[in-house]
């Protein structure tokens, strides 16, 4: 078991398979982005060899991030090599759906059990200026193909930016009323790259519960939370609503995770810029047991919470280059 100081039992990891990506999403990173060579970033086994290590030391969870993990050389040999792995119990993959209609099939039969769909609006005008790249029937195609495959339950992602998408916060959560998805909203967070977008243009998430309550009635408030998200019913859905008010409401007390980067960096804090390097020793001959040690330490230096409420922006890394 892997306790920081203040006890929480740190079992959640999510790994960033590649800081590439196939859209150019404009909360996440500039349109010219440029993108780490891929000799820079965690080989296959290299992320096999992490994932029997944090294993040994009790994360049970992982998640797959990117940028755009589907992205990633081999996706389907790395999912299979982390879920036969043991001690790992739960496997989820957070994407952007476009090659879903390829991958959903082949990834649940290598063993990943759920993913977490980017969708932010349904009008397709929107989804490409807030995407640049995107085309909103490969991301619904995707959808339908994660659902058919069995990466169940579907939840849905939507970053809600000021200007952009708050209207369509309605079209959204109506998807849940005859389908058994969850949809998520999510509140922008400052990174490097588009602090400007980030900071002046957030929608909080009680402002999107009220525009949701406005056109739905009040919403049935479940009682639980499935991890960060708070969970609501629209009368008679389906689905579910989750809310996740990471700089309004944030919930560090409770949390469990670290983030490894693509380039094999140990992140305690998403919002932190504290790294603890775990490639370049590990290419330098570093044994298990020192690596082990470096692990430990990072975890029971985890902060507290993040530091948004006292002004402190993360500018050393862009969102595509943490995994979220």
């Amino acid at each position: 078991m892997a306790l920081d100081r203040f006890g929480r039992n740190i079992h959640y990891l999510r790994i960033s398979l590649t800081d590439h990506c196939n859209l150019r999403c404009i909360y996440c990173m500039p349109e010219d982005q440029t993108f780490r060579p891929n000799a820079d970033l965690l080989q296959d086994d290299e992320i096999l060899t992490l994932t029997r290590l944090f294993a040994s030391l009790g994360f049970d969870k992982i998640r797959l991030t990117g940028g755009e993990p589907t992205v990633r050389a081999n996706i389907v040999g790395i999912v299979r090599g982390i879920a036969s792995t043991p001690g790992i119990r739960s496997l989820s993959m957070t994407t952007n759906g476009i090659l879903l209609t390829r991958l959903a099939q082949p990834l649940k039969e290598a063993g990943l059990q759920r993913v977490n769909i980017s969708i932010d609006t349904l009008d397709n005008d929107k989804f490409r200026r807030l995407t640049r790249w995107g085309k909103l029937e490969d991301v619904w195609k995707g959808i339908l193909s994660a659902e058919q495959a069995g990466l169940t339950p579907v939840k849905l992602n939507a970053v809600v930016v000021k200007g952009y998408n708050e209207e369509d916060v309605i079209d959204l959560a109506a998807l849940t009323i005859d389908r058994p998805w969850q949809m998520r909203y999510i509140e922008m967070m400052p990174f490097a790259g588009v602090t400007d977008i980030q900071t002046q243009q957030i929608v909080t998430a009680a402002q999107i519960q009220q525009k949701i309550e406005s056109e739905f009635g009040p919403l049935e408030a479940t009682g639980k939370y499935d991890g960060e998200a708070r969970i609501y019913r629209i009368r008679g859905g389906k689905g579910e609503l989750g809310f996740i008010s990471s700089v309004t409401v944030p919930f560090c007390s409770a949390c469990t995770r670290a983030r490894l980067t693509a380039d094999g960096v140990l992140r305690m804090c998403l919002l932190r810029e504290k790294e603890i390097d775990l490639l370049t020793p590990m290419r330098n001959g570093a044994s298990t047991d020192d690596l082990r040690a470096l692990i430990l330490d990072g975890v029971w230096h985890k902060p507290w919470g993040h530091g948004l409420d006292e002004g402190l922006i993360p500018l050393n890394r862009a969102m595509n280059q943490i995994g979220g």
